[in-house]
């Protein structure tokens, strides 16, 4: 571990005021500006280049040791009212092996009876469980959330053995890799963001899945054929839109999983898949639900 320092800058504010906020960052010389959530309230899956925030905002800034923040301080605290902001705090961060704080916190994780998730670095036990081997500083995923786990705890109770899969959304391609790990035939892995289709190919990669099983498209790219389970772990709003596609790229008889829906989207989503899907089951985790269901014959 080096012993280098930064000073931070930590200002608690709202939406309205980020933009403002930012740039007063920036003119100051920031090595890195990160915006999070007061409330810890999710915000998944936002459509290349766009920007969602909350209404309630943590904006840190990261700075040189030695930068002298007099200025920024001052412009902040003319700017209090104006900017919504309700306090800021400069203080000082010693360097650390932020990958292996991070892997402190991240231990193995159990979905359904037979499916775990580890770190890579982590003693695998050599036993008859189903092993998916993911690393830290993925942006799109490692099972923690509960959406994540609903539908990894389906792919543990109806392994898909040599169904023909797409992962739609794929991010980390978490539930590809999981699909196949558990007998799936040719799988399609589809997102809009290409840096997930780079993460499933580097988890691909790491878990010692031949590049021939996971075929990586963006959605405009992706094959057209009816696949016997389509897996979409998006928003409410995408997965309205996409029913018609979603409709047509599982076959009769095939198998439906969404997620990435909250309890109370969940009669919006089943009414509109009604259409063409039957036999719905919806399993909730907090606040979270995961709908399951058939192609109509």
């Amino acid at each position: 571990m080096s012993d280098q320092r930064w000073l931070q800058l930590v200002c608690y504010t709202q939406e309205d005021s980020a933009e403002a906020i930012e740039t007063a960052m920036e003119e100051s010389n920031a090595l890195s500006i990160t915006l999070q959530d007061k409330f810890d309230t999710p915000v998944l899956e936002p459509l290349p280049g766009e920007l969602r925030l909350w209404k309630d905002l943590i904006i840190t800034a990261l700075f040189d040791y030695d930068t002298d923040l007099a200025t920024l301080s001052e412009l902040l605290e003319n700017n209090t009212e104006t900017w919504n902001i309700d306090k800021f705090i400069i203080e000082t961060v010693e360097d650390q092996d932020w990958e292996r704080v991070w892997m402190k916190d991240f231990h193995p994780m159990k979905f359904g009876e037979n499916l775990w998730i580890y770190p890579s670095n982590y003693d695998i036990p050599e036993d008859d469980s189903v092993k998916i081997l993911l690393d830290p500083g993925l942006a799109f995923g490692t099972g923690t959330h509960p959406t994540t786990a609903l539908c990894l705890e389906w792919l543990d109770n109806n392994p898909p053995k040599n169904n023909t899969v797409i992962d739609y959304g794929c991010g980390s391609g978490i539930l590809a890799l999981a699909a196949e790990k558990l007998g799936a035939g040719q799988i399609v892995a589809t997102d809009i963001d290409p840096q997930a289709l780079v993460a499933t190919k580097d988890n691909m990669q790491r878990n010692d899945i031949a590049a021939e099983k996971i075929s990586c498209y963006l959605p405009d790219d992706c094959p057209t054929e009816a696949v016997d389970l389509l897996m979409a772990n998006i928003l409410c709003g995408p997965l309205n839109e996409l029913f018609p596609l979603f409709s047509s790229l599982t076959r009769k008889g095939g198998k439906l999983v969404l997620s990435g829906l909250l309890s109370e989207q969940q009669h919006q989503i089943i009414e509109t898949y009604s259409a063409d899907f039957e036999e719905f089951e919806v399993k909730q985790l907090g606040d979270w639900v995961r709908i399951s269901a058939i192609k109509s014959s």
